[in-house]
């Protein structure tokens, strides 16, 4: 049976185009003083990780749906993790649609385990949701799309929001415009001491384009919906 009724769900939710009309400047709401308003970062940076979660669980619903991973394969976070995930952020209806009860919590190979050491290294410290996506990024990384892709993102700039914001000191390296899988990967490898390529330099490197070429292409999941274009 297809999920696919539930993937729209969860963009119905609004968060798509909430998140992106919400961080324009011009659309911010702006606090006449601190005690009687919250401050609107604080709001916009939480509804952006919900739109993240969003996107990450549209992604795992497709890989149920075709009987390639359980939604803790596909996510790499346990059983709890997600339970307490979906009971906070999606309405009830659609949580039988991850079939989490079938689920068991996910293995952790080595190079997966040596991404997640890298990224808990940079995450903001003591910030539950850094580590969760430290998680989820490490999964995600190790499939074959653009990571912002295999995210089931926008576009390449919603992952450097993403990155700037659990994981500033890391994404700040990032100066010459990489692509994030591999610029995450060249900075594994040089952590753990090996050399990510054999060329002198990446103006030098035959696969150059492959590192640095641009990540315009938007991802299959949104773009429209209902006929209405999200832009």
């Amino acid at each position: 049976m297809s999920h696919m009724p539930q993937i729209r769900g969860l963009w119905e939710k609004g968060i798509a185009r909430k998140v992106r009309m919400s961080s324009e400047p011009s659309r911010r709401p702006r606090p006449q003083s601190p005690s009687t308003c919250r401050w609107p970062r604080m709001d916009l940076e939480r509804e952006f990780d919900e739109y993240v979660l969003a996107c990450v669980l549209s992604r795992a619903l497709e890989e149920i749906d075709a009987g390639e991973a359980t939604v803790t394969e596909a996510t790499g976070l346990s059983r709890t993790e997600l339970r307490e995930i979906m009971n906070c952020s999606f309405p009830a209806v659609f949580i039988p649609a991850f079939s989490l009860q079938e689920a068991s919590d996910p293995a952790i190979g080595a190079e997966e385990e040596l991404m997640r050491g890298m990224l808990f290294a940079h995450a903001r410290v003591g910030d539950v949701a850094s580590a969760r996506f430290a998680k989820i990024i490490a999964r995600r990384a190790l499939r074959d799309d653009d990571l912002w892709q295999e995210l089931g993102l926008f576009d390449p700039a919603e992952l450097s929001r993403l990155l700037a914001t659990h994981f500033p000191k890391l994404a700040s390296g990032n100066t010459q415009n990489m692509r994030w899988k591999n610029y995450l990967y060249r900075r594994l490898f040089e952590a753990e001491g090996f050399s990510p390529c054999t060329a002198a330099s990446c103006q030098e490197c035959k696969d150059f384009k492959g590192c640095f070429g641009a990540e315009e292409r938007k991802s299959g999941l949104v773009g429209t919906k209902g006929g209405v274009d999200l832009d």
